[in-house]
C-alpha cells in the first residue's frame, strides 16, 4: 500500500470513529458503601490467600486435644458449612460423645485432604465422618469434574484407611429453590451431579468395606429436591434438618465401630 492509500485509509478510519456513538455509561449506584462487609470481604480473602487451606481454624483447639483415653471411641467429623454449623448453630455437638467438629464454612474436597492430617489423622479417632462435595460441584475452589472430586474422595479415604481409621461418607445433601434466598445457592449445585456424586459414593463404599451415610434419602421430596421445611436458603439444614441427620449419623457411626459394612 502506497502512502496516499494510507493516509486516506487512516482518515477513513478516524472519521468512522468521530461518528461511532459514546460507550454506554458504566451504571452507577448511589447506596453507600457498607465499610464492615468491605472489611469482612477483606479479611476472608486475605485469610484465604495466606491459608488456603485454613490449617490455622483448628490450630489452637488441636494442640490441647490429647490422646483418647483407653476405650474412648473418639470420631471426627471432616466436612464445610454443614458440619461447622451443626455445632455453631444448634448449641454443643452430640453432647456427651467424644466427637470432634472439624468442619469448615466453604470449604472443597482439595482443602480437606490438605489438613486432613491436622484435623483428622493427628487427632487418632477411630472413625471419620466426611461430609463434602457440595462446594465442589458449586465450583468454590475453582471448576471440577466428578472424576477429580472421586479421585479426593478415594484419597481420603485412602490416609484414613492407613492410619487405621474406620471411614463414614456422608451422601451429598439435596438442595431446593423454593425460598428467594435458595436462587443463587441452587443454581450453582446441580441435582443431576449431586446425584451421580451420591451414586458413586454409596458403590465405592460397597467396594472398599466403608460406611455410606446416606441423608439424602431422608432428606429430598417427591420433586427430587431438599424438603423445604428443612432448609431456608435451600442448602443449610435448619434445626429441624439436623433432628434427621443425627440418628443417622449415630447409626452410621455405630455401624463403623462394629466392623460391619452393611
Amino acid at each position: 500500500m502506497n502512502l496516499k492509500c494510507m493516509l486516506s485509509a487512516v482518515f477513513a478510519a478516524s472519521m468512522a470513529f468521530a461518528q461511532a456513538p459514546a460507550p454506554a455509561a458504566v451504571p452507577t449506584t448511589d447506596a453507600p458503601l457498607d465499610p464492615v462487609k468491605l472489611k469482612t470481604d477483606l479479611d476472608r480473602a486475605t485469610r484465604t490467600l495466606q491459608d488456603w487451606p485454613a490449617l490455622k481454624r483448628y490450630h489452637d483447639a488441636n494442640a490441647t486435644v490429647t490422646a483418647p483415653a483407653a476405650g474412648e471411641e473418639r470420631v471426627v467429623f471432616m466436612g464445610d458449612s454443614i458440619t461447622d454449623g451443626w455445632g455453631k448453630k444448634y448449641g454443643q455437638f452430640f453432647p456427651g460423645k467424644p466427637y470432634i467438629n472439624r468442619g469448615i464454612s466453604g470449604q472443597t474436597t482439595p482443602q480437606m485432604l490438605v489438613r486432613f492430617r491436622e484435623d483428622v489423622i493427628n487427632l487418632q479417632p477411630k472413625v471419620v465422618v466426611i461430609l463434602a462435595g457440595t462446594n465442589d460441584i458449586a465450583g468454590n475452589t475453582g471448576p471440577m469434574t466428578l472424576d477429580e472430586i472421586e479421585a479426593n474422595y478415594s484419597s481420603l479415604a485412602e490416609l484414613a484407611t492407613t492410619h487405621k481409621i474406620r471411614v463414614v461418607f456422608s451422601s451429598v445433601l439435596p438442595v431446593h429453590n423454593y425460598t428467594p434466598q435458595s436462587q443463587e445457592l441452587f443454581a450453582q449445585r446441580s441435582p443431576a451431579k449431586i446425584l451421580e456424586l451420591n451414586h458413586w459414593l454409596k458403590n465405592y463404599c460397597a467396594v472398599n468395606g466403608h460406611i455410606y451415610l446416606d441423608y439424602f434419602s431422608a432428606m429430598v421430596d417427591d420433586k427430587g429436591l431438599l424438603k423445604r421445611d428443612l432448609a431456608e436458603d435451600g442448602l443449610h439444614p435448619n434445626k429441624t434438618g439436623y433432628k434427621i441427620m443425627a440418628p443417622l449419623a449415630e447409626s452410621a457411626i455405630a455401624q463403623a465401630l462394629s466392623g460391619t459394612t452393611h
